[in-house]
């Protein structure tokens, strides 16, 4: 649970109960005093609907399964309220007399004593949730970082890869120009050897008719 809600709550409860007892106080007095007892409920009214608006902030900007809860509580908390307000319209009236003053006291004390251990029961209950939650908030975000780390590890293995097969498509590309250049050396030659042949063919031929010629005139 928030830490800031947890304590607007404490703030809640002790003025609530507070409140409680001062208007069963006012109840037994009379004139001025009455007023003036009543006026400071009233100011303690505000602060108590001031810190139930600050709770319901807080409640709204939690995890909604907290939230829920939190709502559900707030919700008590303005019933407790609103009763409160019409006991104070009731003591700015006139209206309660000496047995309602005692049982407003009794009602007042043992409503509040239920209210807060139902409060603490809850709030034990809403504490050990949010344990829970956070137990599982942790394995989720322990769970994440791990499978991140393996993906940057299976990035930097294709990366990597990707080189690898980078610089054999360099070797590769390498020897087909060397094949290229080997093929275009072998052409040269072969027509070299062709161009040789013709040659010794040709002198060849001029010497055998060379021979022939020198013997035709020697034995003539």
């Amino acid at each position: 649970m928030s830490e800031q809600f947890e304590g607007y709550e404490r703030q809640y409860c002790e003025l609530s109960a507070n409140l409680f007892k001062r208007c069963t106080a006012a109840g037994a007095l009379d004139g001025e005093r009455k007023k003036q007892k009543v006026s400071e409920i009233k100011t303690g009214i505000d602060e108590a609907e001031s810190l139930i608006r600050k709770m319901d902030l807080e409640a709204r900007s939690l995890q909604p399964n907290v939230k829920a809860v939190l709502l559900a509580k707030l919700r008590e908390y303005k019933s407790d309220l609103n009763n409160l307000k019409s006991e104070v319209k009731r003591l700015v009236s006139g209206n309660l007399n000496a047995a309602a003053r005692d049982e407003l006291l009794e009602s007042g004390m043992a409503d509040t004593m239920t209210a807060s251990a139902d409060q603490r029961g809850r709030l034990k209950m809403s504490t050990e949730r949010l344990n829970k939650t956070s137990d599982r908030i942790k394995d989720g975000r322990r769970t994440m970082l791990e499978t991140e780390e393996l993906g940057v590890s299976i990035l930097q293995d294709l990366h990597s890869q990707r080189q690898s097969l980078l610089h054999a498509h360099d070797t590769l590309h390498g020897v087909d120009d060397n094949i290229g250049k080997s093929k275009r050396i072998l052409t040269n030659m072969s027509r070299r050897m062709s161009k040789n042949k013709w040659i010794i063919g040709t002198i060849i031929s001029v010497l055998v008719i060379a021979i022939i010629l020198i013997l035709y005139f020697k034995l003539r």
